[in-house]
């Protein structure tokens, strides 16, 4: 059997995952704070027809040997971490991150969740929680009679309170960072998890030992680029094309081996 078959049928796999990742970056052009993933190919072994460097006499090697590839294989969909377009919303538990960290929430296993969705609200009971319930870490309430909420860009979270003449200080922001945030487990919800790969997180205030400054009022949106994702599919579309022609090209050949004897 030709080794073409099984090498293009390796290409079309692998294009065909190359389709799924864009599918579903664009799927999440307007997820706030997602991160478009990228794939990551290897080449296969290699069959080894000639060895380069042989001899080929008392003093002369081949320079050049004969090796034939067994195809491609998908290796990692890497996230990419690039900072997408900042949207003002005039929300005030808007709260987006300029530059490198990620908020912390607190799962429903007790376990903690790391994003770049800033779309923060208020349970019943007055706690600055995700979409999906999940509190701020660390926590931070907010009175029931405050008329006004207020982030400075090192994260101290103060409330305007009807009677006071000072604002109340609420809490601090800690943001988490890591050593390899591409390692980190993508788990939905727009949340990350920890891994071995991704190391552990270094917690500190927003703006020191390298973690981004936070604003109010504004998301950060995904960073997914529509243009370039649509040209990744017209290059996907077309090696997948090509890939199919060798696998046809291949049985034709094989069809007419078959028939030379009749």
């Amino acid at each position: 059997m030709m080794r073409s078959l099984w090498t293009a049928g390796t290409g079309m796999m692998a294009q065909q995952a190359n389709i799924d990742v864009i599918a579903n970056n664009l799927a999440n052009a307007s997820t706030t704070g997602f991160k478009k993933n990228r794939n990551d190919f290897q080449d296969l072994m290699y069959q080894v027809i000639r060895q380069s460097g042989a001899a080929t006499g008392s003093d002369t090697q081949i320079p050049a040997g004969v090796q034939i590839g067994h195809g491609v294989r998908l290796v990692a969909t890497q996230k990419m971490f690039t900072e997408g377009n900042l949207q003002q919303t005039g929300n005030q538990l808007d709260w987006a991150i300029e530059g490198d960290g990620f908020f912390q929430v607190t799962m429903e296993d007790g376990t903690i969740g790391y994003t770049r969705d800033g779309s923060f609200k208020k349970d019943s009971q007055g706690r600055i929680v995700n979409s999906d319930g999940y509190i701020l870490e660390p926590a931070i309430t907010i009175p029931d009679n405050a008329t006004g909420i207020a982030l400075s860009a090192d994260g101290r979270v103060s409330a305007t309170i009807p009677g006071q003449t000072t604002t109340e200080d609420l809490g601090q922001i800690q943001l988490a960072r890591f050593v390899n945030p591409a390692g980190l487990d993508s788990i939905g919800r727009n949340l990350y998890r920890e891994t071995s790969a991704s190391g552990s997180p270094s917690i500190g205030n927003p703006g020191t030992d390298g973690a981004g400054t936070v604003t109010s009022q504004f998301l950060e949106m995904s960073n997914v680029e529509v243009v370039e994702e649509m040209v990744n599919m017209i290059v996907a579309q077309r090696a997948y094309e090509l890939n199919s022609k060798v696998i046809t090209t291949s049985d034709e050949m094989l069809s007419t081996a078959a028939g030379l004897k009749r």
